[in-house]
């Protein structure tokens, strides 16, 4: 992941201080309705009005008011950088991008206009109350927003720039139907430079799902529709509630606490440090739903330490690029959240099967782990019982969370979003309250800030995704994909095999929300007619996902890794070849030895 220039703002006049203020407001909201909601049902039998509602359209707000602060603060996912460029050539590349993302930002709040006229007819109101159209105003505005942002040139030439890009749309405007297809490589083309460049992926999908609707003489607004049906989906305020959860845990000095938990405990076993590192990234990722957040929240912390204990520099960047990945599997994972919205999979039944294949993972890297320490004679002084003892005191508090929540989710005592919103409570409780890292009054604006940032780069991307997935869906791609690949395939076994070989291709070459977003309407049908479990199909992909975080050139960890040690790609690329291969491994089991993913969930039919 690279990073886009920002913008400048006037020290007079803040507006980014104003967006900033409005999307952890708007996060604040997420957070708050659903403990009122689950506070006010015991007591008066009943919930808040409408609450539900209002928590899904803020949820939209989110998507794209943190969008911009993430355009201000440049921290879009982008796969691409103009630094291997020089002089020139990298100022020319760079302003070529810039305005391609201005375009395309242009041409999808257009796009989101029209949709927001249409409803202005419509009889919706969100909570009984408010027009729905006023809520879906932020998609235009956003995007709007986003290219005003990614503007880095002087006024002066502003306009005529935009005049340029003004007359591209006019002629596109009014170009003939019968020779738009034309247009469909060199646009393509242009998209896939334009990203490998630096402009973030959002821009990229968005571009690529407007170019071929616009081929086919389809609404744009089609993009807009399905952008807001999947940002509202009523599971999905649970990617910015636990994304704030790892965030104040990370900013907590949890990590530093549960460190010190992990490598007592372990300091008996061989490599004990590095298992408490493998165990501390699993339980980050956990929350914070993207393996490249535990990189960048626990890299510095935990690289010198394993460097201390006698590992070497390269043995730990590799594990610990690797280890950011291991959480997926386990609940409340946001990719596995993302994948039962996405597939139409039941949540507790992917969250049930994937404990196992989470474990089988986890069991292998540790098992390479201890082989290379008794090879390598990495070993550590025992701990002392009282040692142990007073690390389980001083991180009760964290090391309760995951049986908690855990416990929550598969009882049902509360719905998911609930949960997410508990958690936050706990955590906040905790880090503000009982160990008091952080402070109220200093904190928690920036915070929320950061995560509102965070959340909406996700899931603008999810939305982009969402437009590109519903084109496939029209032209009929899935159904063409079935018919294609049981023509040329009989074998369950071989189908198999040829999906972990796409899903490990798609892995190099999309990160893994857009992928679980575009990829899955494609493989599901296929993968159905083969009598291939749901939960069986999910886990195969998450966990080919998990190796995606470390293949190149997409590879989230390797992008991150390379950012948080100072290390090229090719070096990391290196580093965390061992672990890939032992991974692909327990890919392999995982698809072939079915039972792994779905013996427990069959046994609790």
């Amino acid at each position: 992941m690279q990073l886009q220039a920002t913008t400048t703002w006037p020290t007079s006049v803040r507006p980014d201080r104003i967006l900033e203020t409005l999307a952890a407001a708007t996060l604040f909201g997420i957070a708050v309705l659903p403990l009122t909601e689950v506070m006010l049902r015991p007591i008066l039998g009943v919930g808040i009005p409408g609450s539900i509602d209002l928590v899904r359209h803020l949820t939209l707000w989110i998507a794209f008011t943190g969008a911009v602060v993430a355009t201000i603060r440049s921290q879009h996912l982008t796969i691409g950088t103009t630094s291997i460029l020089a002089g020139n050539s990298r100022r020319r590349f760079g302003l070529a991008g810039m305005w391609i993302n201005v375009f395309v930002c242009t041409v999808l709040a257009v796009a989101s206009l029209e949709m927001v006229r249409a409803e202005m007819s419509s009889a919706v109101r969100i909570a009984g109350h408010l027009p729905v159209w006023i809520a879906e105003l932020v998609m235009p505005v956003g995007l709007t927003l986003c290219a005003l942002c990614t503007l880095r040139v002087p006024p002066q030439r502003i306009r005529t720039m935009g005049g340029s890009v003004l007359l591209c749309a006019t002629i596109l405007a009014f170009m003939p139907e019968d020779w738009r297809p034309a247009l469909i490589i060199p646009g393509a083309m242009l998209m896939v430079i334009a990203t490998a460049v630096g402009t973030p992926i959002f821009v990229t999908l968005g571009g690529i799902a407007a170019l071929l609707f616009y081929v086919d003489g389809v609404p744009l607004a089609s993009i807009a529709v399905e952008g807001y049906r999947i940002a509202t989906n009523p599971i999905l305020p649970t990617i910015p509630l636990f994304t704030l959860a790892g965030t104040l845990l990370a900013a907590g000095e949890a990590p530093q606490r549960l460190e010190r938990v992990f490598s007592s405990v372990c300091g008996r076993l061989p490599g004990g440090q590095a298992l408490a590192v493998i165990t501390l990234c699993t339980f980050f990722t956990m929350f914070t739903g993207g393996s490249g957040v535990t990189i960048l929240a626990l890299g510095s912390l935990v690289l010198p330490i394993l460097v201390r204990a006698g590992y070497s520099e390269r043995f730990a960047i590799g594990l610990v690029t690797a280890a950011g990945s291991l959480g997926i599997l386990f609940p409340p994972s946001l990719v596995m959240i993302l994948y039962a919205v996405t597939g139409q999979t039941a949540l507790d039944r992917l969250f049930i099967g994937g404990l196992v294949p989470g474990f089988v993972l986890f069991a292998l890297m540790a098992g390479y782990v201890i082989v290379s320490a008794r090879r390598s004679r990495w070993l550590r002084p025992a701990a002392s019982c009282s040692e142990v003892r007073s690390a389980l005191v001083e991180a009760k508090w964290e090391l309760v969370l995951v049986p908690l929540v855990a416990f929550s989710i598969f009882s049902g005592i509360a719905t998911m979003v609930e949960i997410a919103s508990l958690t936050v409570l706990y955590v906040s409780f905790v880090e503000f309250a009982f160990h008091r890292n952080l402070s109220l009054r200093r904190d928690m604006g920036r915070l929320f800030t950061d995560s509102a940032s965070l959340s909406g780069a996700v899931m603008i991307v999810l939305v982009m995704a969402m437009g590109l997935s519903s084109y496939l869906v029209y032209a009929d791609i899935p159904g063409r994909a079935a018919d294609w690949v049981q023509s040329i395939i009989q074998s369950k076994w071989v189908f198999l095999l040829a999906l972990n070989f796409f899903l490990l291709l798609a892995g190099c070459l999309l990160d893994i929300f857009s992928a679980i977003v575009v990829v899955v309407p494609l493989v599901l049908p296929v993968a159905l007619a083969y009598g291939i479990d749901p939960v069986h199909l999910g886990i195969i992909f998450l966990a080919n996902m998990e190796l995606g975080y470390l293949t190149p050139p997409v590879g989230l960890n390797l992008l991150l890794g390379a950012v948080r040690f100072q290390r090229s790609l090719v070096d990391l690329c290196r580093a965390t070849l061992p672990f890939v291969l032992i991974l692909l491994v327990g890919v392999l089991l995982i698809t072939f030895v079915p039972v792994i993913s779905v013996g427990v969930v069959n046994a609790l039919k």
